[in-house]
């Protein structure tokens, strides 16, 4: 295996393989990107809860898997959920083979919200805007099979 020295722009020295470097690099290139990504989910008067719900619900879900999707407790999907509810953005519905169980259905209105916000995320930060058709090219390549690779849809 083998094992490179990185220095981060913070000064750190750290002796890694090539896995662990490129991992370190994307997760600091997407976490540099977390202060735009809040400032537009929040013009929406939304927090991150509310837009990983939005996102998860692609089809009608039981609150449990939601729950489970943003790794939390049951109650607070409740809770995010009252807040979607009251904008009108989900409906719950109880599911066809039991209805003790809650679906939530995004709403008309909840589409085209999600839509406006993903495309709005969609364009390209300064780091990736300012590479060259090649190099964006060669990453988003890169990525695909990256993802390919996973065991199901990125969440």
């Amino acid at each position: 295996m083998s094992v490179t020295t990185a220095t981060s722009k913070h000064g750190t020295r750290a002796g890694r393989d090539l896995g662990s470097e490129t991992w370190s690099l994307l997760q600091e290139l997407v976490f540099s990107q977390r202060p735009r990504w809040m400032e537009v989910i929040r013009e929406y008067d939304l927090n991150p809860p509310h837009w990983i719900a939005l996102q998860t619900l692609e089809e009608p879900k039981p609150m449990g898997e939601l729950a489970k999707a943003l790794s939390c407790d049951n109650s607070n999907v409740t809770w995010i959920t009252d807040r979607l509810e009251e904008r009108g953005l989900v409906t719950r519905t109880p599911a066809p083979h039991d209805r003790r169980v809650r679906l939530l259905v995004l709403t008309k209105k909840g589409r085209a919200l999600r839509e406006e916000i993903s495309g709005r995320l969609a364009e390209p930060p300064p780091p990736i805007a300012g590479l060259s058709r090649e190099d964006q090219r060669a990453l988003r390549d890169v990525l695909r099979r990256a993802l390919a690779l996973t065991d199901g849809p990125a969440q």
